[in-house]
């Protein structure tokens, strides 16, 4: 029946638009009562929209939102929301694509903790949490040489969860070290609350106990399915191929005991059948030497004939891009130069890389490689690359495809990624076909690429998924596409899962008979059907059709955004407040909620976002370095901060701005003189004029505050300077962490003075700023007038921009550079680091010095945005004999003066990674931000110092 014949109210529900009720008082009782602390039940109209969005193109609005603890709470939720009868569904990192991770019930948040990660047997086995990133736990497992199995394009924010609940693989994983293939062992809890580690000697006799029914049905189905001839070919003909269509059937062949058949059957189960509350893994090596090349085709057909020989020659990875790719490619940053300057008619690419244990075998695999490119008629010479930055282009080139054309689609419409899989022979006459499909249904902009050596292709889809023609039009392409690859005898879903896009073809995939062994599964598992409904399968034909989620229009610097989640794991306030994800997601949640005339939504969402999504954002731009479409959301926030700030405020720093001078001495000289006062004096007064004047006007005073710093101001230099010196303000503000020590300026001028380099600190320089703070609070006004005057003082300082510019303070530096990059004058400063210049022209004239044994430190987020981390763990190296940087380092959230107004967004940023820097037991802790330096002393309780100071005192002569 055509879409366009249901009913006004189906056809309401099939774009995810409308509020869904609240939560009623026994689900909240139940669930207040599962866990230790009831506020960790979210019930707020903001925390329900926010967490409600994953990657997919689906949504689904929860009722209520529960951050678990542990796997004894996860136990009792289920056993709440079975009672109540409501569904439950879990989510860590939200990266999934097929919808698997939403619902209307009740969703738990599995990420922020369950985060522990043990290594085993010196890296050989590694035991994990669910909610502990890809790459984290590669992180952790470097240091021995050893990675995990699967490794997805998403491993920066993907979890092990998800890689469990997809059965994920990857690049070079293919269907040999994937999660089903190295998982080990699963602590598991089963809808009734039962938990059962499956590595445990006895875990099938406690199974049997305890479950009884699902014993005995696992041994059944196992029989059942043996029996059958029929299903055995099935299962091993789809199970040959990358395949997370459906349960993982194939485990009922493979697994003998009941309890070892669950555990792999809980692989790509989509968190329909358990919680998986941690998992053990096989590890797999750590290949240090890889060499990369992109062979270029001259059509599809050719890369795909290419493809037998080459996988014969042992390449780790062979990634397929198309003709349109290579077009969206070109456009990239950083785009390759052999695709930079083709002129793409009818081409194709094979990304081929290589892993070996050592140079010798490298060379080996290369120069087989090499051999053969040179007869398949390429386009360009093959060239194989090992170098680093060159590898990271091609990469980029290929994981950056997805991003790239995902944000470049018309403003409300969404993008859908797909994946499918077949055999490697027809995958060529596949993707012809699947071409000669987005013509015929008019996907205009749909590229292919992906993991060719796997027979394994993506292809997105951008419209609007609205209204009847479209959702007919969607509709009749996905039957075409279900009959082209199962045609093929593929299979619809190789790496994404199942979730609800393809949940009504499952059955049409494996036949009536493995379909009904795979409700069998669920039944024995999870009898009330409570446990995330409607994913991987149902018996809806049209549910792929349903709750479509709209995208409008809010604000240039984030329509892009297609809710991938990769921000997420940098965020400072992703622990307290919103993500930038959430951010962007919940502003489109008030959007749509206006255009639909919902005026109390609205309302609720409104009320909330100011403090949740503005106010505790600390504007670092980290998003940006994670997000493949380069948004940086503090932009956003800047630009709300602007509008919002009122003319009292604007005139008020606009006056700052013009007395800057006296603004940051008098600054400095309050903390001078509230030093000598007893914290606690000075507290209650201050606690009160927050209370009075609000908590985003008055910063909270706290005991490690330095006293005040000293005027930047130095007479003009005897000869010709070297470089224009520029000290940051907030130098002036805050003083040296110790008052024994000279502090960062006068550190640098020493330095300089060793290595014969001649400053010149420009005049007025106590009046000027870079002119973050005006930024980073939306005070356009005063941020002009600060501007304008500094870079005037800037280009006389110079001469003309002659001389390179240096700040002492990363946040500064930035800040400096994105002044001038809005400088309308012809002539280009040039702005460095004090750190990467240290590193380059400082550090070769140091003559022999006693280093300290050990350094803590605490990269910042504009040096990692600047790009100059190698210059400050150079400088940092030249320090200390040994130099730690804590694995979980991330943005501090002291943001300026961020932390001060809002001190728990600090607090919450710096937990983790303090705690890992008090396991250090490090002799000094450096960064090269002095805010940074602020908010890393109050969340260590150590002294973080600038790490030039610290070069100075060892290089100091006796």
């Amino acid at each position: 029946m055509p879409i366009g014949s249901d009913s006004a109210d189906t056809l309401t529900r099939r774009t995810a638009t409308t509020e869904p009720g609240a939560a009623s008082a026994a689900l909240l009782d139940s669930l207040r009562t599962a866990v230790a602390d009831p506020t960790r039940v979210k019930t707020r109209a903001i925390d329900r929209h926010a967490n409600a969005h994953d990657a997919s193109h689906f949504l689904l609005i929860p009722q209520a939102v529960v951050v678990a603890q542990d796997a004894g709470e996860v136990g009792r939720l289920l056993r709440a929301s079975a009672a109540q009868g409501v569904a439950l569904t879990f989510r860590s990192g939200g990266t999934s694509l097929s919808g698997q991770a939403l619902t209307d019930g009740v969703l738990v948040d599995v990420r922020r903790n369950f985060t522990k990660i043990e290594v085993l047997d010196g890296g050989a086995r590694v035991r994990v949490q669910p909610g502990v990133t890809v790459r984290a736990l590669n992180n952790r497992l470097a240091r021995y040489g050893r990675k995990f199995g699967p490794d997805p394009a998403s491993e920066s924010a993907c979890t092990i969860g998800g890689v469990i609940a997809n059965n994920s693989s990857g690049m070079a994983c293919g269907t040999t070290d994937n999660t089903y293939r190295t998982l080990e062992s699963l602590t598991l809890v089963l809808p009734s609350g039962t938990v059962i580690d499956t590595g445990e000697a006895d875990a099938d006799a406690r199974l049997r106990a305890l479950e009884p029914a699902l014993h005995e049905g696992l041994l059944r189905l196992a029989r059942r399915v043996r029996g059958n001839p029929a299903s055995v070919a099935t299962i091993e003909r789809q199970f040959a191929m990358k395949n997370t269509m459906g349960y993982g059937v194939n485990s009922l062949l493979d697994y003998d005991r009941p309890v070892d058949i669950l555990a792999h059957l809980i692989v790509g189960s989509e968190g329909t059948l358990c919680f998986v509350a941690e998992a053990v893994f096989r590890t797999i090596p750590k290949l240090a030497h890889v060499t990369t090349s992109l062979l270029v085709f001259d059509d599809l057909e050719a890369a795909n004939a290419a493809l037998p020989a080459l996988v014969e020659t042992g390449a780790a990875t062979l990634e397929l891009m198309d003709a349109l790719s290579l077009k969206v490619g070109q456009s990239l940053p950083d785009a390759p130069p052999i695709i930079r300057d083709l002129a793409v008619v009818d081409h194709a690419t094979l990304l081929v890389e290589y892993h070996a244990d050592s140079a010798e075998r490298l060379a080996e695999l290369q120069g087989t490689g090499v051999t053969l490119a040179a007869g398949l008629g390429l386009s360009s010479p093959a060239e194989f690359s090992s170098d680093a930055a060159a590898r990271a282009q091609m990469w980029h080139l290929r994981k950056g495809l997805y991003a790239a054309v995902a944000g470049a689609r018309p403003q409300g419409t969404t993008a859908l990624l797909e994946d499918v899989v077949v055999p490697v022979p027809a995958l060529g006459r596949t993707c012809i076909e699947l071409i000669s499909l987005f013509d015929r249904y008019q996907y205009r902009d749909s590229v292919i690429f992906g993991h060719a050596k796997d027979g394994n292709i993506h292809f997105m889809l951008t419209d609007g998924f609205a209204g009847t023609e479209s959702l007919d039009r969607y509709r009749d392409f996905t039957e075409d596409m279900v009959e082209l690859v199962l045609g093929e005898g593929g299979s619809l879903k190789a790496e994404h899962g199942t979730g609800r896009v393809m949940a009504p073809y499952v059955r049409r995939q494996y036949g009536d008979e493995l379909y009904d062994v795979m409700r069998q599964i669920k039944l024995l598992c999870d009898p009330a059907g409570l446990l995330n409904p409607g994913v991987l399968m149902n018996d809806d034909a049209e549910v792929h059709l349903r709750d479509i989620k709209s995208t409008p229009a809010v604000a240039e610097e984030v329509d892009r955004c297609v809710s991938c989640g990769y921000c997420e794991p940098v965020c400072p306030s992703r622990e307290i407040t919103l993500t930038p994800r959430q951010r962007i997601v919940t502003l489109r949640a008030i959007e749509q909620a206006r255009l639909d005339g919902d005026t109390a939504l609205v309302a609720e969402l409104t009320k909330d976002y100011d403090y949740n999504a503005v106010q505790t954002c600390a504007v670092d731009g980290m998003c940006q370095t994670a997000c493949p479409v380069q948004i940086d959301t503090g932009l956003l926030v800047k630009s709300l901060r602007k509008k919002d700030a009122g003319p009292v405020a604007n005139a008020v720093w606009n006056v700052a701005a013009k007395n800057w001078s006296t603004v940051t001495r008098g600054a400095g000289l309050a903390l001078t003189v509230v030093q000598k006062v007893p914290t606690p004096v000075v507290h209650a007064p201050n606690v009160l004029a927050r209370a009075v004047l609000g908590t985003d006007t008055v910063p909270l005073y706290s005991g490690e505050l330095p006293a005040g710093g000293v005027s930047r101001t130095r007479p003009a230099p005897v000869g010709a300077a070297s470089v224009v010196y520029f000290p940051a303000c907030v130098s002036t503000m805050f003083g040296a962490a110790d008052k024994a020590t000279p502090g960062v300026q006068i550190s640098f001028e020493e330095l300089c003075a060793r290595a014969g380099i001649t400053l010149l600190v420009p005049p007025a320089i106590d009046s000027l700023c870079c002119g973050t703070p005006w930024a980073s609070k939306g005070m356009a006004t005063g941020q002009a007038s600060m501007r304008a005057r500094t870079l005037a003082a800037l280009h006389e300082a110079t001469d003309g921009g002659r001389l390179t510019i240096i700040c002492d303070a990363s946040s500064c530096t930035e800040g400096l550079r994105q002044s001038i990059e809005s400088d309308q004058s012809d002539v280009r400063l040039r702005v460095m680091d004090a750190v990467e210049f240290a590193a380059t022209q400082i550090l070769p004239s140091l003559p022999q010095y006693t280093k300290l044994p050990s350094l803590a430190l605490h990269p910042t987020c504009s040096s990692t945005r600047m790009g100059i981390n190698s210059s400050l763990d150079s400088v940092a190296a030249a320090v200390a004999d040994r130099v730690d940087v804590p694995e979980n380092w991330g943005c501090c959230g002291f943001a300026g003066d961020r932390g001060m107004l809002h001190p728990e967004l600090t607090e919450s940023a710096t937990r983790v990674q303090a705690a890992e820097v008090e396991a250090f037991g490090a002799s000094a802790h450096a960064s090269c931000n002095r805010t940074c330096e602020l908010g890393m002393t109050r969340a260590t309780e150590e002294p973080y110092r600038h790490v030039l100071e610290l070069l100075a005192d060892v290089t100091r002569p006796a």
